[in-house]
């Protein structure tokens, strides 16, 4: 249990005790709230807060003021808290004792890999799809800003108990991969592209490769031309995605194709479920899904006039394909301009009997590629992007990674390739790194003083402020990433990096590790060793290295 979650019991039992001796009356039908735990925004305040007296008053119609004393007086305080007081309009803040915290090295040393994890209440069953990009061109940053956000939110959600399985879906159907395959075959050919062709470089690499015996078959079937070319190139393409990710560090458990959705009879199976619950009609020659039965703006078209299937009814096929499996939740990471669609696929799942809250899109806003100042327009259909292969080759995997992480995915990105080239502490990914190297080096020269960490008198011997500050940071943790698993989100975790190796930082500046006192060396040293543990794990967390010098 969290520092967090021990005070939060706490004072859950202090809510009881108050009720039960009637200082504090709840009305019979009042759902009590979750018990929130913050840091004051003034230090001067006390280490942790709770604003559980204003939300329980509409419940005890009474003043938070009034309700935060009757707290306070049946609180039974752990022996992580050393004090509590009442500040207006009602907050409860509390002292966290300064000898139980320095004794928690100890603790954290011994759990190591497993500090802060397998905290999930409910563990549950997680499907997780992410990147999804067409296979029509190589990943460009923008669309593979989903492979960052998805792997480490996968990281996370599994972390703290979760059972995730990782998706990746290619849209294999399609006029787009007929597109593709008629560029190709125009460029092996040296003929004009067609107007919503694809252009660029790698559609030139794939001509070049092109068999000559599938020109050939091409060439006898002029009308199957665009999907038998298209088929090849799209597997080449797909090949180059799967090699990109597999360089990043990302790997996945499930690869789905949306053809096998309707060979495999799911779209069919579904829209005859929809059909047979009353969600479906035709009209126009083209079949529907009434979506404005459950709030959309518009109805929305499964299967065309021509007969050819709608991208969403792909959609309707995969919800109940995924659900078939098992599992408790969905989540799909889109980019921004899938905006459209999230409703109507939450909707045909709750046509379906579904829980719409089990279908979860986080969509991932855009990412603005910045050299020398100046933004790079990119267009997979014109040949103009950055591929995710460039950035790596430039920036590294650990870099790419801690910029794509380190802010909500629903927050546009400009990603600066200079500063995250820069070797300096200017750059929060070297910054952190420097951090764990340090440690590291002070670990290692401690061993030739024949020094080792020794916690058992953590508790006694570190009270310097610095000391304090940077045990608590290391406490944080577990609540760092329950929070970062709960809100789906992931830049929860690199802010609690940074902020950790700011922390070691102030530590290393006002507090020398290595001195005559040899007890309180062995105690710094053990505090240096747990700041390196969890350093390990949080970036382990992101997919990136903890070196062990810089």
């Amino acid at each position: 249990m969290s520092l967090r979650d021990d005070l939060a019991r706490a004072i859950a039992d202090a809510r009881d005790r108050a009720v039960a001796s009637g200082t504090l009356t709840l009305q019979p039908d009042a759902s009590l709230p979750p018990i929130g735990i913050e840091r004051p925004a003034k230090p001067e305040h006390g280490d942790l807060a709770s604003n559980v007296a204003m939300q329980l008053a509409p419940a005890a119609r009474s003043a938070p003021m009034r309700i935060a004393e009757a707290l306070v007086a049946a609180f039974e305080p752990p022996p992580s808290i050393a004090g509590v007081s009442v500040a207006a309009p009602g907050f409860l803040n509390f002292r966290v004792d300064p000898v139980w915290m320095a004794s928690q090295v100890g603790p954290i040393l011994a759990a190591g890999t497993d500090f802060g994890r397998n905290t999930a209440s409910e563990p549950r069953r997680i499907n997780v799809e992410f990147v999804s990009a067409n296979p029509t061109g190589p990943l460009h940053v923008g669309n593979a800003r989903g492979a960052f956000v998805g792997d480490v939110l996968s990281r996370v959600l599994s972390a703290v108990g979760h059972d995730v399985v990782r998706e990746y879906y290619f849209n294999d159907f399609g006029a787009q991969v007929i597109n593709l395959g008629l560029s190709v075959l125009a460029r092996r050919r040296g003929d004009d592209l067609p107007d919503d062709g694809y252009r660029g470089a790698y559609v030139e690499d794939l001509a070049d490769a092109m068999p000559d015996e599938l020109v050939a078959e091409a060439s006898a079937s002029p009308d199957e031309a665009g999907r038998i070319v298209g088929a090849w190139a799209t597997e080449r393409v797909r090949a180059g995605i799967e090699a990109s990710l597999e360089r990043l560090g990302v790997r996945f458990d499930v690869w789905k194709e949306e053809s096998s959705l309707h060979d495999g009879g799911w779209v069919s199976r579904s829209v005859d479920q929809l059909r047979a619950s009353g969600h479906v009609y035709e009209a126009d020659g083209a079949t529907w899904f009434r979506s404005t039965d459950f709030g959309d703006d518009k109805d929305r078209v499964i299967f065309r006039s021509n007969g050819l299937p709608t991208y969403f009814a792909s959609d309707i096929g995969y919800v109940t394909e995924k659900l078939s499996r098992g599992f408790d939740e969905l989540i799909y990471i889109w980019g921004a301009d899938h905006h459209g669609t999230v409703a109507r696929v939450r909707n045909a799942a709750r046509a379906m009997g579904h829980d719409p809250d089990a279908v979860r899109m986080l969509l991932i806003a855009w990412v603005r590629f910045v050299r020398d100042g100046a933004e790079i327009p990119m267009s997979k259909r014109s040949g103009e992007f950055i591929t995710l292969d460039d950035v790596l080759d430039e920036v590294g995997v650990d870099a790419a990674r801690w910029f794509f992480s380190s802010r909500a995915f629903s927050t546009g990105i400009d990603f600066d390739l200079e500063l995250a080239k820069t070797q300096s502490n200017e750059n929060p990914v070297y910054y952190v790194q420097y951090a764990h190297a340090r440690a590291s080096s002070i670990l290692r020269h401690a061993a030739d003083a024949d020094l080792r960490p020794d916690p058992t008198r953590t508790g006694e011997l570190l009270a310097h402020p610095a000391e304090q500050a940077l045990v608590r940071h290391l406490l944080e943790f577990p609540d760092a990433l329950a929070t970062a698993a709960e809100r789906r989100e992931t830049h929860e975790v690199p802010r609690y990096c940074y902020e950790l190796a700011s922390a070691f930082s102030a530590f290393y500046r006002d507090c020398k590790v290595l001195s005559e006192d040899a007890d309180l060396s062995r105690a710094r040293l053990a505090l240096v060793d747990a700041t390196r543990s969890v350093l390990v794990n949080g970036l382990d967390l992101l997919g990136i290295a903890a070196p062990e010098s810089m």
